[in-house]
């Protein structure tokens, strides 16, 4: 190991890497939605006993009121993470109504219409009917389907011994924020460049329900009467049918420095776009979105990782990252894991820690429109075909075959699994990078292989695969017992939640037309 570590420190350029630089700080947000056993949408309200959606710090909701978002806090182990995400699971299960259960894949259940996906709630004060009213606009502009569509969002950032040392080694002049902006940034234009491998590895909706397709222009197959699908897909929720607007497709967003990337998500925020403006900002009386431009916030850009800054009471996240600089990165490609009761496995974790820790330090070039392009369109070559033999997507204008790529940087990976390794005193994340080669070799082996695999094999549809599999983990979770600490910690946080929300509430000193006024003018 001695040998392996000392040539993946040459790989980096690196003269050490300290055990304390290895305890790497991850959370995870988990969506899910809950639906009736009968395996249909729940059109109840978000349960009280799990709190505020707007105040709760571990429980909320996404777009709908039934698109739960389980979110645990930072950890610095994979084990104190998930076992974090197993008790609120725990919690949020023992909690809900009407034997609900969560469903287990990122495609959605069975939806007839928009109109059945109730829109989430977050009270009366004016950032609650903000959230609110976002959510009207994403309903009014591209449909609510697609907002019900669930995922894996895995948030990363290196422990603080890391920066001063790294500093120093990199020989950076400037300030240790602006060196951690800087380094975050290599990082996302590293990831954006290699995601679609991702996709390939953990993509796991290669189908979807025929009623999520229906009336929509889509290319899909068959796969039985009630069951759409492409047979070498890895990720459709990546793709056309999930996180993609027409309107974003020529959006130009540049990682290179934090005041370019500032400035190209600040200028779609206040930039009018005319199928919204058609849409208009109010209608009889009723707000329709914040606003008619490109983006309502900077949360609609649709990407699959984003410099990240907590925000204070009131920031909006790019004023966050202007004043304080980048503090982490959200990956948001992940497609939620239906054989994993969480959506996500130990396997997965520590691989995502070596892919992220390589991209941050291995060489970084800046990106260019073209590039940015091309990556686009290679997510989409992998999305709809990534598991069909000689695929080939694009390198700076050249094809290359893509499992040859892929085992080329997954060889490289293993020198940050080396390191982590080493750090840990473990070969976990060695052995993670290895079973993806096999994933390469053998395309099966994939999340979206094996559902099609057993689906067909056992004659289910895509409704069945993926009610079955709900019913298996919610009655795991459901059925286990809780920490009796985390249980009281759970019940405090969550009456505390509903107080803070009414706190909020009674707080607002303005009416919301000013408060809207205000917060595009801002």
């Amino acid at each position: 190991m001695g040998n392996q570590f000392n040539e993946s420190l040459k790989r980096y350029q690196l003269t050490v890497f300290e055990d304390d630089w290895g305890a790497l700080q991850r959370g995870i947000e988990k969506e899910s939605l809950r639906v009736k056993p009968n395996g249909h949408i729940s059109h109840s309200p978000h349960p009280s006993s799990l709190g505020s959606a707007l105040t709760n710090p571990y429980i909320t909701t996404d777009f709908s009121e039934a698109l739960l978002e389980l979110i645990t806090p930072v950890s610095q182990t994979i084990d104190g993470c998930l076992k974090e995400l197993e008790n609120i699971h725990r919690y949020t299960l023992q909690n809900l109504e009407n034997d609900e259960v969560l469903w287990a894949t990122s495609m959605p259940c069975p939806l007839s219409a928009d109109t059945e996906i109730p829109i989430a709630q977050y009270g009366n004060s004016n950032i609650g009917k903000l959230k609110t009213l976002y959510r009207h606009g994403l309903h009014n502009r591209y449909g609510s389907l697609m907002q019900a569509i669930a995922g894996i969002h895995y948030n990363f950032s290196m422990p603080e011994a890391f920066w001063e040392s790294y500093k120093l080694l990199c020989k950076f002049n400037g300030s240790t924020q602006e060196f951690k902006t800087e380094k975050y940034l290599h990082l996302i234009r590293n990831f954006h460049r290699f995601s679609w491998l991702l996709l390939y590895l953990f993509g796991a909706s290669p189908t979807a329900c025929k009623s999520f397709v229906e009336g929509r222009a889509h290319d899909l197959s068959e796969l039985d009467s009630s069951t759409s699908f492409k047979p070498f897909a890895t990720c459709l929720r990546m793709g056309n049918l999930g996180y993609k607007s027409e309107a974003q497709q020529s959006l130009f967003v540049c990682y290179n420095d934090l005041e370019t990337y500032v400035e190209c998500l600040g200028g779609a925020i206040k930039t009018p776009y005319p199928e919204y403006v058609k849409i208009g900002h109010k209608k009889d009386g009723e707000y329709q979105q914040i606003n008619t431009n490109l983006l309502q916030l900077e949360n609609e850009f649709y990407s699959t990782i984003r410099p990240k800054r907590n925000v204070r009471n009131g920031e909006k996240p790019l004023d966050a990252l202007t004043n304080r600089g980048i503090e982490y990165v959200e990956v948001r490609a992940l497609d939620l894991d239906p054989y994993s009761p969480l959506g996500i496995s130990r396997e997965q974790i520590h691989f995502l820690d070596s892919f992220l820790l390589h991209c941050l330090l291995a060489e970084s070039p800046d990106c260019n429109k073209e590039e940015f392009f091309e990556v686009a369109n290679n997510l989409n070559l992998v999305v709809s075909r990534g598991r069909e033999s000689n695929l080939s997507i694009s390198s700076k204008g050249q094809q290359r075959e893509l499992r040859e790529w892929s085992m080329e940087i997954i060889n490289d990976i293993k020198h940050s699994a080396s390191i982590l390794d080493k750090v840990n005193q473990s070969n976990e994340y060695s052995l993670s990078a290895f079973e993806q080669e096999e994933k390469i070799k053998n395309p099966g082996l994939t999340p979206s292989g094996r559902m099609l695999d057993q689906m067909k094999k056992e004659g289910l549809s895509f409704f069945e695969f993926s009610m079955k599999h709900s019913e298996i983990h919610s009655k795991t979770l459901r059925e286990a017992e809780i920490d009796e600490d985390f249980l009281i910690h759970m019940k405090n946080v969550s009456s505390k939640s509903l107080l803070d929300q009414q706190e909020i509430e009674r707080s607002d000193s303005t009416d919301f037309k000013t408060f809207l006024d205000q917060w595009n003018n801002f």
